[in-house]
C-alpha cells in the first residue's frame, strides 16, 4: 500500500530527507504525484483513492499475507487504510458500541472520531489499546489531519520518506520509496504514531523523545534516519487533555 501527502498538509522530521537529497549526487527522486502514478502502474489490480490536492492513497490485494491483509473505507470524509490484524476487535468493538460486523478499519475511523470529538483519552492510550500486528495510515479531510501508527512489534514492514517535492510518502514496500524518495527513506518506528499536527510521538513510551539514528547505505551515503525512543530524555511538549474544553483535532 501506498500513502502520499503533499507539504501542505504534512510534514516529516528534517532528519528523514538524506543530505544527499540536497547534492548533485541524487537527481533520480519523484514527486508525490510520480511516485503515485507509479504504483498504480506498476502493482497488479491497485485500487487508488485521490485526496483532492493534497496527495492520495493506493493499495492491492496481490500478494497479501493470508492474516494481515490490507482493508481500506472511507467514511465522513475520513479516509483510512489498514494492514493487519487486531487480537482484541471483539473488546474494543463494545468498548466504542459498535457492532460485531465492524472490521479493523473501521474501528480505527471511529477511534479516531471519537479520539478527535473529545474522547475520554490521550491519543497515545487510543493508540496503545491496540492489540495485535498493524499499520495504518488515516486522512481527515476535514481537519486535514494526517495519523498514522504501527505496532510494537513492526511483523509488518512499513516505510515512510520524503519526495522530490517534500510530500510525505509511507508505504509497505521498500521498493516503492527506494524508487520515488532514493536515499531519503527509512523504516517506521516501531510503537510510535506520527500525526500531521504533533509530529512523530512514541506511544508506547509517551513521556520519552525521539531521538534520530543515523544510516548509510553499502556505500556509505547517508539514508533518511531511523528514530528511536531516547529513555534519558523525557518529552516536554506531551500535553494531556485535562477538559471537556480541550480541542483535540489540533493534539493528534
Amino acid at each position: 500500500m501506498l500513502a502520499i501527502f503533499g507539504s501542505a498538509v504534512a510534514n516529516g522530521p528534517q532528519e528523514l530527507c538524506s543530505p544527499c537529497s540536497t547534492q548533485a549526487v541524487e537527481d533520480n527522486r519523484k514527486s508525490g504525484s510520480q511516485i503515485l502514478d507509479a504504483f498504480v502502474k506498476e502493482v497488479p489490480n491497485a485500487i487508488q483513492m485521490t485526496l483532492g490536492n493534497v496527495g492520495g492513497m493506493a493499495y492491492t490485494h496481490h500478494k497479501q499475507a493470508l492474516l494481515r491483509p490490507r482493508s481500506f473505507a472511507a467514511i465522513d470524509g475520513i479516509f483510512c487504510m489498514f494492514q493487519g490484524n487486531l487480537e482484541n476487535l471483539t473488546a474494543l468493538r463494545q468498548e466504542y458500541g459498535l457492532a460485531k460486523n465492524v472490521n479493523e478499519v473501521l474501528l480505527i475511523i471511529q477511534a479516531y472520531k471519537t479520539l478527535r470529538d473529545r474522547g475520554p483519552f490521550p491519543a497515545d492510550k487510543v493508540v496503545a489499546a491496540l492489540v495485535g500486528h498493524f499499520v495504518f495510515v488515516l486522512y481527515d479531510t476535514s481537519n486535514r489531519v494526517v495519523f498514522v501508527a504501527q505496532d510494537c512489534e513492526c511483523k509488518i514492514p512499513f516505510y515512510w520518506g520524503t519526495a522530490a517535492d517534500k510530500s510525505l510518502a509511507f508505504s509497505d514496500t521498500p521498493e516503492v520509496l527506494k524508487a520515488g524518495c532514493g536515499k531519503s527513506f527509512a523504516p517506521f518506528p516501531a510503537g510510535c504514531y506520527f500525526s500531521s499536527n504533533v509530529g512523530l510521538k512514541s506511544y508506547e513510551h509517551p513521556l520519552q523523545k525521539l531521538k534520530p539514528v543515523p544510516r548509510v547505505d553499502s556505500q556509505g551515503q547517508a539514508l533518511g534516519a531511523a528514530f528511536k525512543v531516547d529513555m534519558s530524555h523525557k518529552d516536554k511538549d506531551v500535553m494531556h487533555r485535562v477538559g471537556s474544553e480541550a480541542n483535540w483535532a489540533r493534539t493528534i
